[in-house]
């Protein structure tokens, strides 16, 4: 699956991957999943068979996506696959760009920004409230005491569970919400103020460690 542009999240039993215009996300046969494309989205999805399946990864699998497989994916899912009078894709030409872009992704580092699901109650609890309150800057000490955990309790589940520390894991979910907003138009400074972030500087640097662009250059592409 692929946002030509706009951003896609990609739900498994695994947890939820976010999948920018610069992401290819890769679901293998096998695992249940659903997507759901955010505001403004060109969303591409592409089927590959057994043969060429079994080279990429056999897990879900998100991908920084180069120029070269941006245009493969863009030719193997226009108008020439489904409307008749923009002519029609040669087969043979189509399984050799298949495999181009599987040599592509395979040649491509993963790049996850992965949400993982919690299991246990008191780490949902938390999850649903920063769900609905990205920019809630409560601390964990804090949240522990409104839902009977300690903090302790909360950074051992964090770190047990979804492998990484609370502040990680709300900084990826700021991310996440801060590509839907910036799909729907807002600018940096207003995205920075609703997703938590004291000053546009802060959310700059966040944003560009882990998509790779500012959001500046992303919500111009």
């Amino acid at each position: 699956m692929y946002a030509a542009h706009g951003v896609l999240s990609v739900h498994t039993e695994r947890g939820t991957s976010i999948v920018p215009a610069n992401r290819v996300a890769w679901t293998p046969a096998g695992f249940t999943h659903y997507h759901r494309a955010h505001s403004q989205t060109d969303m591409r999805i592409l089927f590959l068979p057994a043969s060429l399946a079994r080279l990429v990864p056999g897990h879900p699998a998100v991908f920084t996506v180069s120029n070269l497989a941006r245009e493969i994916l863009l030719t193997l899912t226009g108008p020439r696959n489904y409307d008749r009078a923009a002519g029609t894709q040669d087969r043979a030409a189509s399984a050799r760009l298949r495999r181009v872009l599987v040599d592509e992704l395979h040649e491509a580092r993963e790049q996850p920004l992965h949400l993982p699901e919690p299991q246990d109650d008191r780490l949902q609890a938390i999850a649903r409230l920063m769900y609905d309150q990205p920019g809630n800057n409560t601390t964990l000490a804090e949240l522990g005491q409104a839902i009977g955990a300690s903090a302790r309790t909360l950074s051992r589940l964090f770190s047990n569970e979804l492998g990484m520390t609370f502040y990680e894991w709300r900084t990826q979910l700021r991310i996440y919400h801060a590509l839907v907003l910036l799909a729907d138009g807002h600018d940096t400074t207003h995205v920075a103020n609703a997703c938590g972030w004291a000053n546009p500087s802060s959310f700059i640097s966040a944003f560009t460690n882990l998509i790779g662009t500012t959001p500046g250059r992303y919500r111009s592409r």
